[in-house]
């Protein structure tokens, strides 16, 4: 029999919707049998499942399972978690084959959805589309599965401090770190982590509520970290670290309360990388800063600029060998050491590592940056229709341009005055547009382009759209 799922839910990078509008059990069941089916054609047969702290998760895993055994896939359930925690017991474990978490990510709570791996690589594009045409077309493999349910936490949690080793333990038994789970998935790893790292730490929102009382957990919205620097100032902690809903992004503050943000991370991430790694490729997308390429060549490594979504970086990590990449979001990838999934646990552990091993203090590295004026990331509403025509007509318009003009996502145009950005969101009917000066002036003059190039086409800056 045939299955139609809502348009708005097979996104590019994942499937997400609405409960109880756009997205619920017949859904998951619908995908669990899809995803089975490809699974099956590929060779594959075990698969593991996950799930974040929202109220529908329970629900959607229930049906999802149903979905995999009635397409032949057998089950491995590793319960609530972060999904870098089902990521783990994918690439962990030679017998399995793939993997479904089912979370919403920062999304508000009455969202949910699934990030899927594919045997070994990420599941996206036209991967969910394929999804969608078997649904519609009916034509799932049919067969039975098996279930069992595997704890892994703890497994996890090892992993996770191995990324310590050969760390001078009397550096570390001197941190105070504040950390903050946003009452997301995270949450009850974190808690297992700390206990088991030297040093003082202080947690905030620990608890499981997909309800998210205390703040909405997207670590890269600066409303969202003021618990966290109110903690790092009253207890004048060296840094503070804070997760998204499922634990994929990572925001993070210095001791003066700062915020670190992802590519500035990434510097840090860099720095302690390629004093090991020289001449490596550090992959960062179109939203980073210049100072992050920048100091990438400075280190000796090999700055690459690549598309923004976790899925398409880290696709492009897998092609070019590189041991490292990062997103303006918080999702950072470490193949060095890892398996090259973003996992914000992890990221806090290396944060932790690269500040010992460089030795200076988290403050200092943030402290030591280029103070570059830049403009917070600029999205707008604009139909769906236009949205990718108006960047092709940016292009067009550009194509004489003395400035260096970038196209590797969007249009980034590097001057004098610094660079902006003009992309179309892969998720959302939005525009998103951001500038980097190192002047006011400057700002303002790359600003006044990007609403010259959208009056062309018709547009102007509009008030902000919601992620």
């Amino acid at each position: 029999m045939s299955y139609q799922f809502d348009p708005s839910v097979l996104r590019e990078y994942d499937i997400r919707g609405i409960i109880g509008e756009t997205l619920g059990a017949d859904d998951a069941r619908a995908i669990g049998r899809g995803f089975a089916t490809l699974l099956r054609e590929a060779g594959g047969k075990k698969v593991a499942v996950g799930y974040d702290g929202r109220v529908s998760s329970p629900m959607l895993e229930h049906a999802l399972i149903e979905g995999l055994n009635a397409s032949g896939c057998d089950v491995v359930r590793v319960g609530l978690g972060p999904t870098p925690m089902l990521y783990y017991a994918e690439a962990s474990s030679e017998e399995v084959d793939g993997g479904i978490q089912i979370t919403g990510s920062h999304n508000p709570a009455n969202y949910n959805g699934f990030k899927m791996v594919f045997k070994g690589r990420p599941f996206f594009g036209a991967d969910i589309q394929k999804i969608g045409e078997l649904a519609a077309a009916g034509a799932w493999t049919d067969g039975t599965g098996e279930v069992e349910t595997r704890d892994i936490m703890e497994d996890y949690i090892d992993r996770l401090l191995a990324g310590l080793d050969g760390i001078d333990q009397e550096r570390l038994a001197s941190l105070r770190i504040g950390w903050d789970a946003g009452n997301g998935a995270a949450g009850p790893a974190l808690e297992k982590l700390v206990a088991k790292l030297p040093g003082e730490h202080h947690l905030l929102y620990t608890e499981v509520d997909g309800d998210f009382p205390n703040h909405h957990p997207d670590p890269t919205v600066v409303e969202n970290l003021a618990d966290l620097q109110s903690l790092v100032s009253a207890k004048s902690l060296d840094f503070g670290i804070a997760f998204d809903g499922d634990g994929d992004r990572i925001g993070a503050i210095d001791g003066e309360g700062r915020v670190i943000w992802g590519d500035q991370l990434l510097m840090i991430y860099a720095e302690d990388l390629l004093r090991r790694s020289k001449g490596a490729t550090i992959i960062a997308d179109v939203k980073a800063s210049r100072a992050l390429f920048d100091h990438v060549a400075a280190c000796g490594g090999n700055p690459l600029m690549w598309k923004t979504g976790h899925s398409l970086i880290k696709s492009k990590m897998k092609e070019t060998g590189s041991p490292l990449a990062g997103e303006m979001s918080g999702h950072v990838f470490f193949a060095d050491e890892y398996y090259g999934y973003d996992d914000a646990l992890y990221a806090g552990i290396r944060l932790i590592a690269a500040a010992a091993r460089l030795g200076k203090s988290v403050t200092e590295l943030r402290g030591g940056m280029p103070d570059m004026i830049n403009t917070p990331e600029m999205r707008f509403q604009v139909d769906e229709s236009r949205k990718f025509a108006v960047i092709d007509e940016v292009k067009d318009r550009l194509a004489d341009s003395p400035d260096d003009v970038n196209a590797t996502d969007g249009v980034r145009v590097t001057n004098d005055d610094g660079w902006w950005l003009l992309r179309a969101s892969n998720t959302q009917d939005v525009l998103v547009a951001r500038a980097e000066s190192d002047s006011e002036e400057g700002l303002e003059r790359l600003m006044a382009q990007i609403d010259d190039q959208l009056a062309k086409s018709g547009l102007q800056r509009g008030p902000q759209a919601a992620h």
